[in-house]
Parts: C-alpha cells; sequence; structure tokens
C-alpha cells in the first residue's frame, strides 16, 4: 500500500438521526485546520439535524433508508464520489451524539499519519469513560464481540467503538456491505482477514445528548446484539 501524502486529506462522516441538539456542538469540537470535509449523514430525521449541520459548515446529505451501516455507505460513497484531487487518503467515522470526543481525533489519526497502520479504532474500554456513559450491557456485548473476534479471527480488540480512521484505500478494499447494527464489526473482522495493520489507541467517552437508538430500549438492545453476533459468524 502507497505512502500517505506528506499533507493527507482527511474526510470524517458522521451519521446522524435526530440529533440537533448534538450535531452543532459535536463540529464545533472537530480540531480546525485538521480535515479537508466533514460529511454529515442525516439519516432521516424528522427533526432538524440537517440544518444545523449545515450551519456548522458540514456537507450534508441526506440518505432516507435508516440504518447506521446505509449512513455510513452513504458517506463513502460521496467521498469516493468526488473528483481524484479531492478523494480523501483516510476516513474517520464519528458518532453525532456527542459521546465521542472529537479532540481525540489527533491520537487517532496518529498511527495512521506515522505510516505504523492502516486502520485506528478509538477504545473506549482503554479510554476514560464518563460514570454511566455505556450502560452495562453494552459493556458486556463489546466484550462478548471481541472475546469471539479473538477466538474466531485471532485479532485482539478490545472495543467495537465507533470513533475510528482507516485508509480510504484500504477501506474501499474491504467490501463493506452491512447497512444497520453490524457495521463497526463488519469493518474489524475483515481487516483482520486481510491482515489489514491495526491499532487501539485510548479514546474518551461521555453520556450521549438524547436517548439511544440502540442500548436505550429493549428492541435496540437485542437487535444489535443479534446483528453482531450473526456477522461474527456468517464471515468466518
Amino acid at each position: 500500500m502507497p505512502d500517505l501524502p506528506a499533507v493527507p486529506r482527511i474526510h470524517v462522516i458522521i451519521p446522524a438521526y435526530n440529533e440537533e441538539q448534538s450535531i452543532g456542538l459535536v463540529l464545533a469540537e472537530i480540531p480546525a485546520g485538521l480535515v479537508s470535509e466533514v460529511i454529515v449523514v442525516d439519516n432521516n430525521s424528522r427533526d432538524n439535524t440537517g440544518a444545523v449541520a449545515r450551519a456548522g459548515g458540514a456537507t450534508v446529505l441526506r440518505e432516507n433508508r435508516p440504518g447506521y451501516g446505509h449512513a455510513c455507505l452513504c458517506g463513502m460513497a460521496y467521498s469516493y464520489g468526488r473528483p481524484l484531487a479531492e478523494q480523501p487518503d483516510i476516513i474517520v467515522f464519528l458518532d453525532g451524539d456527542h459521546s465521542d470526543y472529537p479532540a481525540d481525533l489527533p491520537a487517532v489519526l496518529a498511527p495512521l499519519l506515522r505510516g505504523q497502520a492502516d486502520m485506528v479504532i478509538g477504545s473506549r474500554a482503554l479510554g476514560e469513560r464518563e460514570s454511566g456513559s455505556m450502560l452495562p450491557q453494552q459493556i458486556f456485548g463489546n466484550w462478548l464481540a471481541t472475546t469471539l473476534l479473538r477466538w474466531l479471527y485471532r485479532v485482539r480488540y478490545t472495543d467495537l467503538g465507533p470513533f475510528r480512521a482507516i485508509r480510504a484505500e484500504a477501506l474501499r478494499n474491504l467490501g463493506m456491505r452491512d447497512t444497520t447494527y453490524g457495521w463497526t464489526v463488519e469493518m474489524q473482522l475483515k481487516a483482520a482477514k486481510q491482515r489489514l495493520r491495526t491499532q487501539e489507541v485510548p479514546v474518551r467517552y461521555r453520556r450521549r445528548i438524547g436517548v439511544s437508538k440502540v442500548s436505550g430500549t429493549v428492541k435496540g438492545t437485542l437487535g444489535a446484539g443479534y446483528k453482531i453476533l450473526w456477522t461474527i459468524f456468517k464471515y468466518w
């Protein structure tokens, strides 16, 4: 895989569903001058998420098909569809609910910029977590999924966290397909199968603004758990 240019182009993709209260804060906390473009994918929101994101300086796309993976794929299609001189060298994924700390972006990017990794996962398990920011079912689910990845794919992760960065060429070669809850684990297990150089770095995590669409409901929790396990065994 060729080296990154001296000043790589970095795109940040933020899936967002009904995040009008938080998306402006997220955009304001992205370190100035570090990224080339911030893309907010309005995932069929029923509020003013898109308008707030646009006012915050982001490129706003609309993806009417619900699902985290649908939103990520929409953002990727936009990035890869840009003119060659504007296509990214690195793509970052970040949540729009203000639970991640965009200020940790330099630490997430560092192994990539040093040429030491192809993908970096921001690990909430290794970093500082605000009390109550991850519910018990999230902590258990992460432990179970990362344990299965270690047993079945011989790769060590501590988290399936949404805050991550990956070389754009490597991401394209993964052939991402999942449209809902299996997105993050699909990326990590495919990276293992393709023997990408992967690192984890500690990131901070805080209570999100609003109620989680996944862990905040029994239906969401069960649906996400099933899809993650199904994805792990499907590709194995």
